[in-house]
């Protein structure tokens, strides 16, 4: 009799780590599929919005970096806040290389499409 208890007692057992286990993976691709559909979503919606070129200044200048802890690697994410001629604020995604040649207070042409940075063109 105690030889079917431990039966059952391990069988149980099993089943509730394989169900942990399956609703972890069940988790985890629904974390993965969220991602890529807002982030196409992003896409679409930038792509749907007229490019449009306003003058602006810049009023801030920030960094992101995610990861990076014990031997994971970093990556960083650079933002520049514009401030357009309305007196409205507009936080975007620069590359590097724009975000290291712009300074704050540098007045200019700000070319945008949506939450998309194109290009800024400073005043001579």
């Amino acid at each position: 009799m105690q030889l079917v208890s431990d039966f059952y007692f391990q069988d149980s057992i099993f089943n509730i780590v394989f169900t942990i286990v399956v609703i972890g993976v069940i988790c985890v691709f629904g974390i993965i599929i969220f991602t890529a559909v807002k982030g196409i979503s992003t896409w679409n919606h930038n792509n749907q919005q007229p490019k449009l070129t306003v003058r602006a200044k810049v009023t801030g200048k920030r960094t992101e970096v995610h990861g990076g802890s014990g031997d994971s690697s970093s990556r960083s994410y650079n933002y520049a806040t514009f401030e357009v001629e309305s007196g409205d604020r507009m936080e975007l995604q620069v590359k590097a290389q724009q975000y290291a040649e712009l300074a704050e207070d540098d007045s200019g042409s700000l070319s945008f499409q949506g939450t998309r940075f194109l290009h800024f063109e400073r005043d001579r």
